[in-house]
């Protein structure tokens, strides 16, 4: 199947989610809220006035930084026009909350101080190109909050994707365990692929002076090794 089609999926499944998707999604309590709150004291440090965030779903991100800065402009892009619409019946304006794709951002290089995403990088077929997109946006910072697959399952489970991944063999794994798709879907979660925070890294590194990494559920002192969810800050040089 080929990435198109399925970001058709994706989308499809969205699509018919949407009137349920908080409810299905989002909790108090869950690892994005968590990186949400670190994100809201780290604009307020670095003194951000401008944020686009990418993948907005129905608006959470947006709403929630919203109401902390009212001062400081926010954008968000959603491909999926019934998410977008309950975000608009929440008090989102179209301007705020528009349509817009991740891997071709709409916008001029350092449009907005800070660019953002909230679990959006495990449903991409080409995460590198979207991360590019965002530092290509981002004048000051980029904030990735998302899924580190080498930490989750048990020990046995991720010492030998810990493996796998350091003899470069993961990806060919995770292709034969796919059934050669590529790709997993779920009731919960419709298209995801195997996504780690830690593939982008180097990329990431290589655009901004510093890199801050910490994990929004328990873990041990090895991130890479023992955290399902990890967030990400890194800061323009």
């Amino acid at each position: 199947m080929s990435h198109e089609e399925q970001i058709r999926l994706q989308r499809q499944y969205y699509a018919e989610t949407a009137e349920n998707y908080d409810a299905m999604q989002l909790s108090p309590q869950d690892e994005h809220q968590f990186a949400l709150a670190v994100l809201s004291a780290m604009i307020e440090y670095h003194g951000i006035r401008s944020v686009l965030d990418v993948g907005s779903g129905t608006g959470r991100a947006l709403r929630f930084l919203k109401a902390r800065h009212p001062r400081v402009r926010f954008v968000g892009i959603e491909p999926v026009e019934a998410l977008r619409q309950v975000g608009h019946a929440a008090g989102l304006s179209a301007e705020e909350l528009r349509d817009g794709d991740v891997n071709a951002l709409a916008f001029a290089d350092g449009e907005f101080d800070l660019v953002c995403e909230f679990a959006v990088l495990h449903h991409v077929p080409q995460p590198a190109r979207a991360v590019g997109e965002m530092l290509r946006v981002a004048r000051k910072a980029i904030f990735i909050s998302d899924a580190n697959n080498f930490g989750q399952g048990g020990k046995l489970a991720r010492r030998l994707k810990q493996a796998l991944d350091a003899l470069g063999l993961w990806r060919a794994f995770d292709w034969l365990r796919t059934g050669g798709k590529g790709y997993h879907v779920s009731a919960g979660d419709g298209l995801f692929y195997s996504y780690s925070v830690f593939g982008d890294y180097d990329q990431i590194r290589g655009a901004c002076g510093s890199v801050h990494q910490f994990n929004t559920v328990d873990a041990g002192p090895n991130l890479y090794g023992s955290a399902p969810h990890v967030a990400l800050l890194g800061l323009k040089k």
